[in-house]
């Protein structure tokens, strides 16, 4: 028999044809059709932005481009200072564009949230003022969510102590790629984020030892986990993603001074996101938009 795990960062490994059965779930009112972009936004001395930049443009929909481009133009950040001096930047984005059914034959398209600074990742390894993943424990597929089919991303927001371990460790969201009804759906839930956290409060990570959070008592990192199937068609960059999303909870150590205000729901999984190294937006996503 076929062990059966979880990626970390990617799909889950289990034996092919266990994948979710096709269910409607763009007809459900909980349900949405989303999916994840990335780019960059040039970012002016003011905090205005100059241009947004998309990362594989060609294969996004139309009507996505011109949607987050028209946007980011009116975007405000607050500026960008080094030293005391305000300075141009260029901010690595990602955002979640989200779809839902307005009417008989209409869609409303809208960015659901968005993400604006830069992540640890593995080109990032000998960087000095990131928080960096040394040991992860990679969580195992729960067997109830394993026989129901269900595909599923869990946001996971941990606190980090000097010896490099984890304090404390909380789920802000879940989200599924399947209706189930509200108990199930639950259940479903409540297993991956259990099984999340199990895996996650076994990790260490390397301290930064530069920059300004060199000298924190802790830090706090957000750690995207995606649950999937082998041999399951996944879709690609610029593919709508039927969605359930999950209801989002604030960890309890988190304080308004701390809150980043960013969404976890716009992270992509395979990244180590530091809770305040984001840039801060001061304008809406798009107009009209909160």
């Amino acid at each position: 028999m076929k062990r059966i795990m979880a990626t970390l960062f990617g799909l889950l490994v289990v034996p092919a044809g266990l994948a979710s059965d096709p269910i409607a779930v763009r007809t459900t009112a909980q349900a949405e059709a989303s999916m994840l972009i990335t780019g960059w936004a040039l970012i002016e001395t003011d905090g205005s932005v100059s241009a947004v930049e998309l990362d594989q443009r060609e294969k996004l929909p139309t009507g996505v481009v011109s949607l987050v481009e028209e946007a980011g133009l009116g975007w405000q950040f607050e500026p960008v200072e080094v030293d005391g001096v305000a300075r141009k930047a260029k901010a690595r984005m990602s955002l979640r564009v989200v779809a839902r059914k307005a009417g008989a034959d209409g869609y409303e398209v809208r960015i659901g949230s968005g993400f604006f600074g830069e992540a640890a990742t593995s080109e990032d390894e000998k960087r000095p003022d990131f928080v960096k993943s040394l040991k992860r424990r990679t969580p195992a597929y729960p067997d109830v969510v394993l026989k129901a089919g269900v595909r599923g991303t869990v946001y996971a927001i941990v606190k980090v102590g000097r010896l490099g371990t984890v304090e404390e460790a909380f789920i802000e969201q879940v989200d599924l790629r399947a209706f189930r009804t509200g108990n199930e759906m639950k259940r479903l839930r409540d297993a991956l984020a259990s099984s999340t956290l199990s895996a996650v409060k076994a990790w260490t990570f390397r301290l930064p030892v530069e920059g300004k959070h060199a000298d924190a008592e802790n830090w706090t990192v957000r750690i995207p986990v995606d649950y999937a199937f082998y041999g399951d068609p996944m879709p690609k960059y610029g593919e709508w993603d039927a969605y359930v999303p999950g209801p989002k909870r604030k960890a309890p150590w988190i304080t308004e001074q701390q809150d980043d205000h960013q969404s976890p729901d716009s992270l992509v999984a395979g990244e180590v996101y530091g809770v305040g190294d984001g840039l801060r937006l001061l304008t809406p996503l798009q107009p009209g938009g909160g």
